[in-house]
């Protein structure tokens, strides 16, 4: 393979490589808010474990709900590392195809909408982590307003 025969396969692995990009951005914010979730369960966890009194099951309300958020993060976290292979077995299906002169459009556009796919469903169960975080929250102001604190 020659050096200008390279440059379109080059071109063509823009996009999936701006995918990567984008999506290792998202994935940040997923993993930071995971983490985050992660600690204030073990917190809390060890707050009711410690007092012992959670007579209005308000901390278990809490504790359910956090553990049911670090499952739905964990979704969206593993569709969009599904989302980022897709893309990189993408770029190398690119590649491996113009070295060996295959021809594999299909394969490609099955690999990209994929991963778009993916990247959509990974989005999709984020935004449900974010309605359970504005349960959790609710369930703080209602305890709030009924203590009167």
């Amino acid at each position: 393979m020659l050096i200008h025969e390279l440059v379109p396969v080059l071109q063509l692995s823009v996009s999936p490589v701006i995918v990567i990009s984008g999506v290792a951005l998202i994935m940040l914010s997923m993993t930071n808010r995971y983490g985050n979730v992660c600690d204030k369960t073990r917190r809390l966890s060890e707050m009711v474990r410690k007092s012992g009194d959670d007579s209005s099951g308000h901390l278990h309300a809490q504790l359910r709900i956090l553990y049911s958020r670090a499952k739905t993060l964990r979704r969206a976290i593993f569709f969009a590392c599904v989302s980022l292979l897709l893309a990189a077995f993408l770029i190398s299906m690119l590649f491996l195809a113009s070295l060996l002169q295959l021809e594999a459009a299909l394969l490609i556009v099955v690999l990209f909408i994929g991963s778009m796919l993916s990247l959509s469903v990974s989005l999709m169960v984020f935004l449900t982590d974010i309605n359970a975080s504005l349960e959790a929250l609710s369930l703080e102001v209602d305890s709030h307003a009924k203590t009167g604190h």
